[in-house]
C-alpha cells in the first residue's frame, strides 16, 4: 500500500468535503469487493507455506520427532503438532 496526495487524484471540492470530517489525518479507503485479493494471492507466501507444511509432514512420517521438527523449521512444538494433524487429515 502506498500513500498518494489527495489533491493529486481527487477533485478539490471533494478534498474540502472530506476535510470537514478528517483534517490532516491518514484515512484508509478500502478496495471494492470485486477488486479484493485473497490472502497470499499477490505473493508466493501461500505456496511456500504449503510446501513447508508438506515437508514437515514428510519428515514426521520419516520418523522425526516434534521437537526436532520445531528446531529444523524454527516453529514451536505446538505449531508442528497442528501442522502434522492438519496434513494427516488432508490425506485421509
Amino acid at each position: 500500500m502506498s500513500y498518494q496526495k489527495a489533491e493529486n487524484i481527487i477533485p478539490v471540492e471533494l478534498v474540502e468535503m472530506i476535510q470537514q470530517y478528517v483534517d490532516g489525518e491518514y484515512i484508509y479507503i478500502p478496495r471494492k469487493e470485486e477488486n479484493r485479493k485473497s490472502w497470499g494471492e499477490g505473493t508466493s507466501t501461500r505456496s511456500e507455506l504449503f510446501e513447508r507444511n508438506s515437508n514437515i509432514y514428510s519428515d514426521y512420517l520419516l520418523g522425526m520427532d516434534v521437537f526436532s521438527l520445531g528446531e529444523k523449521y524454527y516453529l514451536s512444538s505446538k505449531s508442528i503438532q497442528r501442522i502434522v494433524l492438519k496434513e494427516k487429515n488432508k490425506c485421509e
